[in-house]
Formats: C-alpha cells, sequence, structure tokens
C-alpha cells in the first residue's frame, strides 16, 4: 500500500476520532470534579500543558487557529488551577479514561499500538511543538488506552504539520479557518468575533495548504512503516473503526 493511500485512508478518521474525548461531557466532568471553571478551561491548559509553563502566546503558537484573545483568557483560567504540566497529565487521563470506555471491543490493540508507535518514534519533532509536547508524556499500559492515546498523538502530529502548511502558504490561522469549508461557523467556534473579513481570494491557498499536509503526512508514513505495513496498518484501523463503542 502506498503512504498516500494510507494517509488518505485513516487521517480522516483519526482526526475524527481523536477528537471524541474533548468534546464528551464526561471528560467535562473530569475537568470539574478537579476544579476547573468550565470546559474550555480544561481544553486549553490540559491540551497545551505539555508546553510547560508558558505565556499564553506560546500556547496560541501551537493552537493557531484559535483567536489568541480567548486563547490566552481559557489558558491563564485554566492554569490557575492546578499549572501547566498537572493539568496536562490530567487531560490524557481523560483520553485513556474515553478509550478504555469505547476502545475495549478492539482485538487487535496490540498490533495496532506496535504500529502506530513506530510511526509517532519516526518523527523529526522539528517545528511541531505541541506533537514533541505529547509525545514526551508516558503511554499508558492499557491497550485499549494506549491504542487512544497514540490516535489523538497522529492526529496532533497531522494538526502540526497542517500549521507548517498553512504558514508555508502566507495565511493566518484565522484566515485559514475562514477559507475553510464552513468557515463562518468554524470562526464563531474558534472565538473571532463578527463580521469577518472577504476571503475568497484565499481559497486557493487553503488547499494548497491541505495537500501539503496530506503530502507531509504521507512522507511520514512512508518513511516509518513498509508497503506491507502500511496495508496492515489500513485493516487494523478499518478493524478499529468497526469496534469503537
Amino acid at each position: 500500500m502506498s503512504a498516500s493511500a494510507l494517509s488518505d485512508a485513516v487521517s480522516p478518521y483519526f482526526g475524527d476520532l481523536g477528537s471524541k474525548y474533548m468534546l464528551d461531557p464526561a471528560t467535562g466532568e473530569i475537568g470539574k470534579a478537579a476544579g476547573y471553571p468550565d470546559g474550555f478551561s480544561f481544553y486549553f491548559a490540559g491540551r497545551g500543558g505539555v508546553l510547560g509553563d508558558v505565556d499564553a502566546d506560546v500556547v496560541h503558537a501551537g493552537f493557531v487557529f484559535f483567536d489568541q484573545t480567548i486563547v490566552r483568557k481559557m489558558w491563564e483560567r485554566g492554569v490557575q488551577v492546578e499549572g501547566a504540566r498537572k493539568a496536562a497529565s490530567r487531560y490524557a487521563g481523560a483520553a485513556d479514561a474515553w478509550g478504555k470506555a469505547h476502545l475495549a471491543n478492539f482485538r487487535s490493540a496490540a498490533r495496532f499500538n506496535a504500529l502506530a508507535e513506530k510511526v509517532v518514534a519516526s518523527v523529526d519533532p522539528v517545528g511541531l511543538s505541541l506533537f514533541a509536547g505529547l509525545r514526551a508524556e508516558p503511554l499508558p499500559a492499557d491497550a485499549a488506552a494506549r491504542t487512544y492515546r497514540l490516535v489523538t498523538w497522529l492526529r496532533e502530529l497531522r494538526g502540526c504539520l497542517h500549521i507548517n502548511a498553512v504558514v508555508a502558504e502566507g495565511l493566518s490561522g484565522k484566515e485559514a479557518v475562514l477559507a475553510s469549508e464552513n468557515g463562518d461557523f468554524f470562526a464563531k467556534l474558534h472565538g473571532y468575533q463578527e463580521p469577518y473579513p472577504d476571503v475568497s481570494h484565499l481559497k486557493a491557498a487553503r488547499v494548497r495548504a491541505e495537500e501539503t499536509t496530506s503530502k507531509l503526512m504521507a512522507a511520514v508514513y512512508e518513511r516509518a512503516l513498509t508497503a506491507d505495513e502500511r496495508a496492515e496498518f489500513a485493516a487494523l484501523t478499518a478493524e478499529l473503526k468497526a469496534s469503537v463503542a
């Protein structure tokens, strides 16, 4: 199986599955029990906490597609609770809990994990700060939790590669959001205030950024896995998809 075919087959699914725990009310309850005032502050402190005790602008540099004012507000509100690194650990624990709850029926977790770990270990983290921070965290021993954590890492890896592609096209985070499909909806979701500028002239650049992202992600799979392993990983991902509760 070609690396580009594998990337096209699994990346959209990892993008969707890897965000499930972020949107799950159970994750919000974990944050609430720990004293976070709202789900957004837990999200920003938890997801960005792997970057350490940093200024909000550093987190914005890693998140890119959120309004900078919102990032600062939610980051500073979140890290007040227990600090950045503890927030990151708790947020990773929420991902692990989601994996245990929803991926217990995935019988091929051990092999999936072995190949996924081979992929993430192969990556040069230069320019991929958020991915690098996540990868530095210890993986859980539980097979289902480990599978889900690896999925979130692969999601974040592609996200970081996408940031590089967007920057290379000269787009700001706001422009990239607005130039995407359903841009106004996602701009609002990411904290940007109306009225929004006309970005129709940037849509071609946005498409090129997506194409570059796909090429960069395919290159990761090309370096990390053999053709046979790529085919196996695609089949394992299909099995994973069918087993999610």
